[in-house]
Protein backbone atom coordinates (compact mmCIF):
# COMPACT_ATOMS: atom_id res chain seq x y z
CA UNK A 1 0.00 0.00 0.00
CA UNK A 2 1.19 3.58 -0.78
CA UNK A 3 2.24 5.61 2.22
CA UNK A 4 -0.58 8.64 2.77
CA UNK A 5 -0.52 11.55 5.53
CA UNK A 6 -3.74 11.12 7.07
CA UNK A 7 -6.13 12.52 10.41
CA UNK A 8 -8.95 11.05 11.82
CA UNK A 9 -12.19 11.59 12.74
CA UNK A 10 -15.21 9.86 15.07
CA UNK A 11 -16.22 6.50 14.51
CA UNK A 12 -18.97 6.62 12.26
CA UNK A 13 -21.46 3.63 11.42
CA UNK A 14 -21.79 2.59 8.08
CA UNK A 15 -22.09 -0.87 6.27
CA UNK A 16 -18.15 -2.81 5.60
CA UNK A 17 -19.77 -5.21 3.16
CA UNK A 18 -21.25 -1.97 0.89
CA UNK A 19 -17.28 -0.49 0.98
CA UNK A 20 -14.94 -1.30 -1.73
CA UNK A 21 -11.76 0.04 -2.57
CA UNK A 22 -8.91 -0.95 -5.65
CA UNK A 23 -6.35 -2.94 -4.73
CA UNK A 24 -3.87 -0.30 -6.01
CA UNK A 25 -4.09 3.47 -6.29
CA UNK A 26 -2.56 5.78 -8.16
CA UNK A 27 0.57 8.36 -7.54
CA UNK A 28 -2.02 10.69 -7.64
CA UNK A 29 -5.04 9.92 -5.86
CA UNK A 30 -8.00 11.73 -6.27
CA UNK A 31 -9.03 10.42 -2.74
CA UNK A 32 -10.52 12.22 -0.04
CA UNK A 33 -11.09 9.51 2.24
CA UNK A 34 -9.98 5.98 2.82
CA UNK A 35 -11.93 3.07 5.21
CA UNK A 36 -9.90 0.74 6.70
CA UNK A 37 -10.44 -1.81 9.70
CA UNK A 38 -7.06 -1.67 11.70
CA UNK A 39 -5.43 -2.31 14.98
CA UNK A 40 -4.05 0.35 16.95
CA UNK A 41 -0.46 1.10 15.84
CA UNK A 42 1.97 2.63 17.34
CA UNK A 43 1.90 5.81 19.70
CA UNK A 44 -1.69 4.58 19.87
CA UNK A 45 -2.22 5.69 15.93
CA UNK A 46 -4.47 3.54 13.68
CA UNK A 47 -2.69 2.94 10.51
CA UNK A 48 -4.75 3.59 7.18
CA UNK A 49 -3.78 2.24 3.84
CA UNK A 50 -5.87 1.31 0.99
CA UNK A 51 -7.04 -2.20 0.73
CA UNK A 52 -10.35 -4.26 0.35
CA UNK A 53 -13.12 -4.58 2.94
CA UNK A 54 -15.03 -8.03 3.29
CA UNK A 55 -18.12 -8.69 5.21
CA UNK A 56 -16.60 -10.96 7.65
CA UNK A 57 -15.69 -7.65 9.84
CA UNK A 58 -18.10 -8.64 12.42
CA UNK A 59 -18.64 -5.85 14.80
CA UNK A 60 -15.10 -4.45 14.82
CA UNK A 61 -14.56 -0.30 14.86
CA UNK A 62 -14.59 1.15 11.36
CA UNK A 63 -12.62 4.65 10.88
CA UNK A 64 -12.82 7.51 8.49
CA UNK A 65 -9.44 8.54 7.33
CA UNK A 66 -9.20 12.34 5.17
CA UNK A 67 -6.34 11.54 3.43
CA UNK A 68 -4.08 15.32 2.09
CA UNK A 69 -5.16 15.16 -1.41
CA UNK A 70 -1.99 15.32 -4.09
CA UNK A 71 -3.05 18.12 -6.20
CA UNK A 72 -1.37 18.26 -10.11
CA UNK A 73 -2.25 19.93 -13.34
CA UNK A 74 -1.33 23.90 -15.01
CA UNK A 75 -0.15 26.67 -12.83
CA UNK A 76 2.43 24.35 -10.96
CA UNK A 77 0.05 22.59 -8.60
CA UNK A 78 1.33 20.22 -6.48
CA UNK A 79 5.02 21.20 -7.86
CA UNK A 80 7.76 21.57 -4.96
CA UNK A 81 9.42 24.49 -5.94
CA UNK A 82 11.52 25.07 -2.72
CA UNK A 83 11.75 24.91 0.61
CA UNK A 84 10.48 26.79 3.98
CA UNK A 85 10.33 27.02 7.78
CA UNK A 86 7.97 29.76 7.35
CA UNK A 87 4.59 28.36 7.46
CA UNK A 88 2.63 25.32 6.49
CA UNK A 89 -0.61 25.29 3.83
CA UNK A 90 -3.33 23.03 3.98
CA UNK A 91 -1.49 20.71 5.79
CA UNK A 92 -3.21 17.81 7.87
CA UNK A 93 -3.52 18.33 11.70
CA UNK A 94 -3.43 22.20 11.18
CA UNK A 95 -4.62 24.07 8.36
CA UNK A 96 -2.18 27.01 8.51
CA UNK A 97 0.70 27.40 10.72
CA UNK A 98 3.31 30.07 11.41
CA UNK A 99 6.79 28.25 12.30
CA UNK A 100 5.03 25.78 14.11
CA UNK A 101 2.08 28.06 15.80
CA UNK A 102 -1.04 27.48 14.70
CA UNK A 103 -3.19 30.05 13.15
CA UNK A 104 -6.19 29.79 15.73
CA UNK A 105 -3.65 30.60 18.66
CA UNK A 106 -2.42 33.30 16.65
CA UNK A 107 -5.07 34.71 15.82
CA UNK A 108 -6.42 34.28 19.67
CA UNK A 109 -3.81 34.95 21.71
CA UNK A 110 -0.77 37.49 19.88
CA UNK A 111 0.11 40.92 18.11
CA UNK A 112 0.73 41.21 14.53
CA UNK A 113 3.70 42.66 16.13
CA UNK A 114 4.08 39.92 17.78
CA UNK A 115 3.84 37.42 14.98
CA UNK A 116 5.62 39.04 12.47
CA UNK A 117 8.70 39.10 14.77
CA UNK A 118 7.95 35.11 14.78
CA UNK A 119 7.65 34.99 10.73
CA UNK A 120 11.45 37.18 11.10
CA UNK A 121 13.02 35.37 13.73
CA UNK A 122 11.72 32.02 14.69
CA UNK A 123 10.61 32.89 17.75
CA UNK A 124 7.62 34.93 19.49
CA UNK A 125 8.83 37.95 21.33
CA UNK A 126 9.35 38.72 25.04
CA UNK A 127 7.55 41.97 26.66
CA UNK A 128 10.93 43.48 26.22
CA UNK A 129 11.72 42.67 22.66
CA UNK A 130 8.38 43.34 21.91
CA UNK A 131 8.31 46.45 23.00
CA UNK A 132 11.64 47.59 21.25
CA UNK A 133 10.29 46.32 18.47
CA UNK A 134 7.19 48.14 18.35
CA UNK A 135 9.41 51.03 18.84
CA UNK A 136 11.05 50.75 15.97
CA UNK A 137 8.54 49.92 13.97
CA UNK A 138 6.80 53.26 14.68
CA UNK A 139 10.42 55.51 13.74
CA UNK A 140 10.00 53.69 10.25
CA UNK A 141 6.28 55.04 9.26
CA UNK A 142 7.86 58.37 8.80
CA UNK A 143 8.12 59.15 4.79
CA UNK A 144 10.80 61.34 3.33
CA UNK A 145 9.33 64.23 1.96
CA UNK A 146 10.04 63.00 -1.96
CA UNK A 147 7.70 60.28 -0.97
CA UNK A 148 4.86 62.12 -0.22
CA UNK A 149 5.28 64.76 -2.71
CA UNK A 150 4.94 61.94 -5.39
CA UNK A 151 2.29 60.39 -3.87
CA UNK A 152 0.47 64.21 -3.96
CA UNK A 153 0.79 64.12 -7.68
CA UNK A 154 -1.02 60.78 -8.55
CA UNK A 155 -4.73 60.82 -8.99
CA UNK A 156 -7.65 59.76 -6.70
CA UNK A 157 -8.42 57.60 -9.94
CA UNK A 158 -5.34 55.90 -9.74
CA UNK A 159 -5.98 51.75 -8.02
CA UNK A 160 -4.46 51.54 -4.59
CA UNK A 161 -1.84 48.68 -5.24
CA UNK A 162 -0.37 50.68 -7.98
CA UNK A 163 -0.03 53.66 -5.48
CA UNK A 164 1.56 50.94 -3.13
CA UNK A 165 3.44 49.51 -5.73
CA UNK A 166 4.73 53.14 -6.59
CA UNK A 167 5.64 54.09 -3.31
CA UNK A 168 8.10 51.13 -2.48
CA UNK A 169 9.53 51.49 -5.72
CA UNK A 170 10.68 55.18 -4.65
CA UNK A 171 11.52 54.07 -1.14
CA UNK A 172 13.96 52.02 -3.11
CA UNK A 173 15.73 54.82 -5.08
CA UNK A 174 15.99 57.26 -1.68
CA UNK A 175 16.93 54.55 0.57
CA UNK A 176 18.12 51.48 -1.33
CA UNK A 177 19.48 48.16 0.26
CA UNK A 178 23.15 48.54 -0.15
CA UNK A 179 23.84 45.14 0.44
CA UNK A 180 22.34 42.04 2.00
CA UNK A 181 23.85 42.78 5.67
CA UNK A 182 21.44 45.26 6.33
CA UNK A 183 17.86 43.49 4.67
CA UNK A 184 16.39 43.12 8.13
CA UNK A 185 16.20 46.74 8.49
CA UNK A 186 14.73 47.04 5.05
CA UNK A 187 11.93 44.65 5.57
CA UNK A 188 11.17 46.37 8.73
CA UNK A 189 10.79 49.89 7.07
CA UNK A 190 9.08 48.70 4.47
CA UNK A 191 6.34 47.07 7.51
CA UNK A 192 6.39 50.83 9.05
CA UNK A 193 5.84 52.39 5.88
CA UNK A 194 3.21 50.57 3.75
CA UNK A 195 0.48 51.66 5.89
CA UNK A 196 1.73 54.94 6.16
CA UNK A 197 1.79 55.24 2.20
CA UNK A 198 -1.73 54.06 1.19
CA UNK A 199 -3.30 56.08 3.16
CA UNK A 200 -1.13 59.85 2.79
CA UNK A 201 -2.32 59.02 -1.01
CA UNK A 202 -5.82 58.58 0.46
CA UNK A 203 -6.29 61.26 2.24
CA UNK A 204 -4.86 63.91 0.41
CA UNK A 205 -6.20 62.81 -2.95
CA UNK A 206 -9.53 62.39 -1.45
CA UNK A 207 -10.29 64.81 1.35
CA UNK A 208 -7.30 67.15 0.67
CA UNK A 209 -5.22 66.70 3.37
CA UNK A 210 -1.87 66.63 4.57
CA UNK A 211 -1.74 63.92 7.16
CA UNK A 212 1.16 64.42 9.55
CA UNK A 213 2.37 60.81 10.57
CA UNK A 214 4.40 61.44 13.60
CA UNK A 215 1.90 62.92 15.53
CA UNK A 216 0.40 59.02 15.73
CA UNK A 217 0.53 57.95 19.15
CA UNK A 218 -0.80 54.71 18.25
CA UNK A 219 1.64 51.62 19.08
CA UNK A 220 0.43 49.02 16.58
CA UNK A 221 0.56 48.50 13.04
CA UNK A 222 -3.38 48.43 13.11
CA UNK A 223 -4.00 51.34 15.56
CA UNK A 224 -1.56 53.56 12.96
CA UNK A 225 -3.55 52.32 9.81
CA UNK A 226 -7.24 53.24 11.44
CA UNK A 227 -6.37 56.58 13.25
CA UNK A 228 -4.44 57.84 9.84
CA UNK A 229 -6.97 56.75 7.78
CA UNK A 230 -10.02 57.82 9.76
CA UNK A 231 -8.22 61.21 11.56
CA UNK A 232 -9.12 60.01 15.03
CA UNK A 233 -8.10 57.08 17.45
CA UNK A 234 -9.74 53.62 16.61
CA UNK A 235 -11.12 51.70 19.38
CA UNK A 236 -10.15 48.83 21.21
CA UNK A 237 -12.67 46.62 19.32
CA UNK A 238 -11.18 47.70 15.58
CA UNK A 239 -7.99 48.20 16.79
CA UNK A 240 -7.83 44.36 17.65
CA UNK A 241 -9.88 43.19 15.02
CA UNK A 242 -7.83 45.05 12.44
CA UNK A 243 -4.59 43.32 13.91
CA UNK A 244 -5.99 39.97 14.18
CA UNK A 245 -7.07 40.57 10.08
CA UNK A 246 -3.26 41.38 9.54
CA UNK A 247 -1.93 38.21 11.43
CA UNK A 248 -4.15 35.83 8.83
CA UNK A 249 -2.95 37.66 5.96
CA UNK A 250 0.88 38.15 7.21
CA UNK A 251 1.97 34.71 5.23
CA UNK A 252 0.19 31.72 3.40
CA UNK A 253 3.35 29.97 2.16
CA UNK A 254 4.07 29.55 -2.10
CA UNK A 255 1.59 31.75 -3.21
CA UNK A 256 1.43 33.54 -6.45
CA UNK A 257 2.92 37.29 -4.72
CA UNK A 258 5.13 35.43 -2.77
CA UNK A 259 6.36 33.37 -5.52
CA UNK A 260 6.94 36.50 -7.47
CA UNK A 261 9.36 37.99 -4.30
CA UNK A 262 11.18 34.17 -4.28
CA UNK A 263 11.46 34.09 -8.05
CA UNK A 264 13.50 37.76 -7.91
CA UNK A 265 15.06 37.28 -4.97
CA UNK A 266 17.07 34.37 -6.40
CA UNK A 267 18.34 36.64 -9.00
CA UNK A 268 19.88 38.56 -6.29
CA UNK A 269 17.55 41.68 -6.68
CA UNK A 270 17.46 43.67 -4.12
CA UNK A 271 14.13 43.74 -1.40
CA UNK A 272 12.41 46.58 -3.10
CA UNK A 273 12.50 45.22 -6.33
CA UNK A 274 11.43 41.89 -5.21
CA UNK A 275 8.49 43.42 -2.73
CA UNK A 276 7.35 45.60 -5.88
CA UNK A 277 7.29 42.55 -8.10
CA UNK A 278 5.00 40.50 -5.64
CA UNK A 279 2.64 43.89 -4.99
CA UNK A 280 1.80 43.37 -8.69
CA UNK A 281 1.27 39.86 -8.10
CA UNK A 282 -1.33 41.06 -5.58
CA UNK A 283 -2.97 43.21 -7.54
CA UNK A 284 -4.38 40.48 -10.28
CA UNK A 285 -7.79 39.52 -9.32
CA UNK A 286 -7.22 35.95 -8.93
CA UNK A 287 -4.68 36.36 -6.54
CA UNK A 288 -6.09 39.80 -4.45
CA UNK A 289 -8.98 41.88 -4.49
CA UNK A 290 -11.19 39.27 -3.72
CA UNK A 291 -12.63 40.58 -0.69
CA UNK A 292 -13.59 44.06 -2.80
CA UNK A 293 -15.21 41.63 -5.63
CA UNK A 294 -17.31 40.38 -2.32
CA UNK A 295 -18.28 43.88 -0.57
CA UNK A 296 -19.49 44.30 -4.55
CA UNK A 297 -22.10 41.49 -4.46
CA UNK A 298 -23.11 42.06 -0.66
CA UNK A 299 -24.24 45.25 -1.61
CA UNK A 300 -26.05 44.32 -4.47
CA UNK A 301 -28.93 42.69 -2.11
CA UNK A 302 -31.32 44.19 0.53
CA UNK A 303 -32.32 40.86 2.58
CA UNK A 304 -30.70 37.47 2.83
CA UNK A 305 -33.41 35.91 0.82
CA UNK A 306 -33.12 38.50 -1.98
CA UNK A 307 -28.99 37.65 -1.61
CA UNK A 308 -30.27 33.52 -1.83
CA UNK A 309 -32.13 34.02 -4.88
CA UNK A 310 -29.41 36.44 -6.51
CA UNK A 311 -26.61 34.32 -6.01
CA UNK A 312 -28.47 30.52 -7.17
CA UNK A 313 -29.80 33.10 -10.38
CA UNK A 314 -25.38 33.91 -10.70
CA UNK A 315 -24.26 30.17 -10.74
CA UNK A 316 -27.19 29.15 -13.15
CA UNK A 317 -25.52 31.69 -15.48
CA UNK A 318 -22.29 30.28 -14.83
CA UNK A 319 -20.43 33.31 -13.56
CA UNK A 320 -17.66 33.33 -10.91
CA UNK A 321 -18.52 34.52 -6.93
CA UNK A 322 -15.59 35.45 -5.83
CA UNK A 323 -14.26 34.59 -2.33
CA UNK A 324 -15.16 31.05 -2.35
CA UNK A 325 -13.00 27.87 -2.67
CA UNK A 326 -8.82 27.71 -2.65
CA UNK A 327 -6.11 26.25 -4.86
CA UNK A 328 -4.96 24.20 -1.76
CA UNK A 329 -7.64 23.64 0.93
CA UNK A 330 -9.90 21.06 0.03
CA UNK A 331 -12.65 21.14 3.09
CA UNK A 332 -12.54 24.85 4.54
CA UNK A 333 -10.09 27.46 4.97
CA UNK A 334 -8.81 28.09 8.84
CA UNK A 335 -8.95 31.31 9.03
CA UNK A 336 -12.69 31.73 7.71
CA UNK A 337 -14.13 30.90 10.74
CA UNK A 338 -11.93 33.37 12.69
CA UNK A 339 -12.43 36.82 10.33
CA UNK A 340 -16.14 35.49 10.01
CA UNK A 341 -17.00 35.56 14.60
CA UNK A 342 -14.92 39.09 14.19
CA UNK A 343 -17.62 40.33 11.18
CA UNK A 344 -20.13 38.84 13.09
CA UNK A 345 -19.06 40.57 16.63
CA UNK A 346 -18.43 43.84 14.62
CA UNK A 347 -21.60 43.86 13.04
CA UNK A 348 -23.55 43.45 16.14
CA UNK A 349 -20.95 46.48 17.44
CA UNK A 350 -22.35 48.38 14.23
CA UNK A 351 -25.47 47.62 14.85
CA UNK A 352 -25.83 45.71 11.37
CA UNK A 353 -29.19 44.24 10.00
CA UNK A 354 -28.31 43.47 6.84
CA UNK A 355 -24.57 43.41 5.71
CA UNK A 356 -23.10 40.19 7.89
CA UNK A 357 -26.88 38.29 7.56
CA UNK A 358 -26.12 38.92 3.53
CA UNK A 359 -22.74 37.49 3.85
CA UNK A 360 -24.04 34.18 5.87
CA UNK A 361 -26.73 33.66 3.11
CA UNK A 362 -24.70 34.35 0.20
CA UNK A 363 -21.74 31.47 1.87
CA UNK A 364 -24.49 28.83 2.30
CA UNK A 365 -25.90 29.13 -1.17
CA UNK A 366 -22.15 28.36 -2.19
CA UNK A 367 -21.90 25.63 -0.22
CA UNK A 368 -25.26 23.68 -0.56
CA UNK A 369 -25.40 24.36 -4.72
CA UNK A 370 -21.31 24.27 -5.51
CA UNK A 371 -19.78 22.98 -2.19
CA UNK A 372 -17.51 25.80 -2.15
CA UNK A 373 -16.45 26.98 0.93
CA UNK A 374 -15.62 30.97 1.87
CA UNK A 375 -11.96 31.72 1.71
CA UNK A 376 -10.39 34.44 4.10
CA UNK A 377 -11.67 37.06 1.82
CA UNK A 378 -15.05 36.77 1.56
CA UNK A 379 -15.77 37.62 5.09
CA UNK A 380 -12.89 40.11 5.49
CA UNK A 381 -15.69 42.17 3.48
CA UNK A 382 -17.88 42.65 6.02
CA UNK A 383 -15.30 43.38 8.81
CA UNK A 384 -13.77 45.80 6.89
CA UNK A 385 -17.19 47.93 6.06
CA UNK A 386 -17.79 47.64 9.95
CA UNK A 387 -14.61 49.30 10.53
CA UNK A 388 -15.38 51.70 8.09
CA UNK A 389 -12.46 50.89 5.39
CA UNK A 390 -13.43 52.36 2.23
CA UNK A 391 -13.57 48.90 -0.89
CA UNK A 392 -10.92 49.96 -2.85
CA UNK A 393 -8.51 49.84 -0.10
CA UNK A 394 -9.16 46.63 1.00
CA UNK A 395 -6.31 45.30 -1.18
CA UNK A 396 -3.99 47.70 0.53
CA UNK A 397 -4.43 46.09 3.96
CA UNK A 398 -3.85 42.68 2.65
CA UNK A 399 -0.44 44.23 1.47
CA UNK A 400 0.08 46.12 5.10
CA UNK A 401 0.50 42.07 6.57
CA UNK A 402 1.56 40.19 3.92
CA UNK A 403 4.96 42.24 3.28
CA UNK A 404 5.73 40.52 6.48
CA UNK A 405 5.51 37.27 4.95
CA UNK A 406 7.27 38.07 1.14
CA UNK A 407 10.11 39.97 2.98
CA UNK A 408 10.74 37.16 5.13
CA UNK A 409 11.05 34.88 2.07
CA UNK A 410 13.11 36.67 0.51
CA UNK A 411 15.71 36.58 3.41
CA UNK A 412 14.83 32.71 3.21
CA UNK A 413 15.82 32.80 -0.55
CA UNK A 414 19.30 34.42 -0.37
CA UNK A 415 20.08 32.09 2.90
CA UNK A 416 20.14 29.07 0.35
CA UNK A 417 19.93 30.26 -3.14
CA UNK A 418 19.67 28.69 -6.30
CA UNK A 419 18.19 31.05 -9.34
CA UNK A 420 14.62 29.67 -10.41
CA UNK A 421 14.50 28.61 -13.71
CA UNK A 422 11.58 26.25 -14.18
CA UNK A 423 11.32 24.27 -17.68
CA UNK A 424 8.26 24.67 -20.02
CA UNK A 425 6.60 21.75 -22.37
CA UNK A 426 7.05 23.22 -25.77
CA UNK A 427 3.14 22.87 -27.82
CA UNK A 428 4.79 24.60 -30.70
CA UNK A 429 5.75 23.70 -34.42
CA UNK A 430 7.97 21.08 -35.17
CA UNK A 431 11.44 22.01 -36.95
CA UNK A 432 11.04 23.11 -39.89
CA UNK A 433 13.37 24.99 -42.76
CA UNK A 434 13.46 28.82 -43.48
CA UNK A 435 12.05 30.29 -46.11
CA UNK A 436 13.45 33.40 -48.36
CA UNK A 437 11.37 36.01 -48.26
CA UNK A 438 10.62 36.29 -51.59
CA UNK A 439 8.90 32.41 -51.38
CA UNK A 440 6.62 32.89 -48.40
Amino acid sequence: ALPVRVRFTKDLSYTPAEIRFPDAVPAVANLTHLWRRTPLGEGGRRQCAPGRLGAAAGTASWERCVVDKKLGGAGLRGQTAGQTALCTVGRAGSGLTYRGYDIADLAEHASFEEVAHLIFHGELPNDEALGAYRAKLKQLRRLPSEVRAALETIPATAHPMDVMRTGCSLLGNLAPEADFNGQQDVADRLLGAMPSIVNYWYRYSHDGERIDLDSDDEDTVAGHFLQTLNGVPPSDLHRRALSVSLILYAEHEFNASTFTARVCASTLSDMHSCVTGAIGSLRGPLHGGANEAAMALIKRFKTPAEAARGVREMLARKEVVMGFGHAIYRQSDPRNRIVKAWAERLGKAAGDTTIYPISCAIEEVMWKEKRLFANADFFHAAAYHFMGVPTKLFTPIFVCARVSGWTAHVMEQRANNRIIRPSAEYIGPELRPFRALAAR
